[in-house]
């Protein structure tokens, strides 16, 4: 499982050196393939390639409809198949890269089942401009907080 602030670097490539931390659960999946998408352009989302593919066969097995429609091509659009190198590092879509602001000092979150790369200014505000509030919290219904 994912999880954490992890800052990194993209080079002047638009690689990005995956965090130790996620490289290591990573390995610990046998996953150094990947599929790179963002479901809104202000984000990238690196799936380990194995959990992908259950969302594509879960896709599947739903009816079309707008919604699957809107998913599909979003995700395809900004999607690449990627590949993590010896050193660590894996070369984000140069649209990706664009349309979110990703260049030089990112955050890498760890979001349970896949890694959020996002450019760290941009989701410092977004943090601090919408706090966790006790409403979200009743939302979530989380016992253990």
């Amino acid at each position: 499982m994912f999880r954490g602030n992890h800052p990194a670097r993209l080079d002047e490539k638009g690689r990005l050196k995956v965090p130790a931390a996620f490289k290591r659960e990573l390995e610990e999946l046998s996953e150094m393939k990947v599929y790179i998408t963002s479901r809104d352009g202000k984000r990238a989302e690196i799936y380990p390639m194995a959990r992908w593919e259950k969302i594509e066969e879960e896709l599947k097995g739903r009816p079309s409809s707008e919604a699957k429609e809107m998913f599909t091509e979003t995700t395809g659009y900004y999607g690449q198949e990627a590949e993590i190198d010896a050193q660590g590092r894996v070369l984000l879509p140069q649209l990706l890269r664009e349309d979110a602001e990703l260049t030089g000092d990112v955050a890498v979150i760890g979001m349970q089942r896949y890694l959020m790369v996002m450019n760290g200014g941009l989701l410092r505000s977004k943090i601090q401009g919408s706090p966790v509030t006790p409403a979200v919290m009743d939302a979530l219904a989380l016992t253990e907080m």
